[in-house]
């Protein structure tokens, strides 16, 4: 997954996965979303938007949501409406972070383990990005895009992945963190 594209305004991240074989513990995989004010582009986000919630707004919203990776097609789909969110709020990061409880809070689950996954990342019917998770197969969470707004208003996606050990509580706190 790479490229950075300008001039953004509906996108939608859609991602999929295998369910794990029979008789082991359900994939969950979970897309979630920080919004940061402009004025504090890597402090604490403003909001996040994970499962079972949607931005204030609601200009970010979980269309779909999977627990086990079933079914056909993509199993979990945001859509951020990055044209209707409010001036004061300059940077979005979505990420993907797998629900891994493991015995005792060991993490036992990385992106390599977990057969089938993909991302999309596409605005109307063109594909800005797509990856495999080939790239950051030994993580537990990956920031999967960040959403940049320039002076003039418009929206920029940079799509490079960017892999982290950890939980989602602990992703949620990084994932404000600039890029190398």
């Amino acid at each position: 997954m790479s490229g950075v594209r300008k001039g953004l305004a509906k996108v939608e991240i859609a991602l999929r996965w295998d369910p794990s074989p029979a008789g082991t513990p359900a994939h969950d995989l979970d897309i979630l979303a920080a919004v940061y004010d402009s004025a504090a582009l890597y402090g604490d986000p403003v909001y996040l938007v994970h499962f079972g919630s949607r931005a204030p707004d609601g200009t970010i919203t979980l269309n779909r949501d999977s627990d086990t990776g079933q079914g056909l097609g993509f199993d979990e789909v945001m859509t951020l409406e990055l044209n209707r969110l409010a001036p004061g709020l300059g940077r979005v990061v979505v990420g993907v972070v797998i629900q891994d409880p493991g015995p005792e809070g060991a993490r036992t689950k990385t992106f390599a383990t977990v057969a089938g996954t993909g991302l999309r990342i596409r605005e109307g019917y063109t594909d800005l990005a797509r990856s495999d998770f080939a790239d950051v197969g030994g993580f537990s969470a990956v920031t999967v895009a960040e959403f940049l707004r320039d002076s003039s208003g418009g929206w920029s996606l940079d799509a490079r992945p960017r892999g982290f050990d950890a939980d989602p509580e602990q992703y949620a706190r990084l994932m404000a963190a600039p890029r190398p």
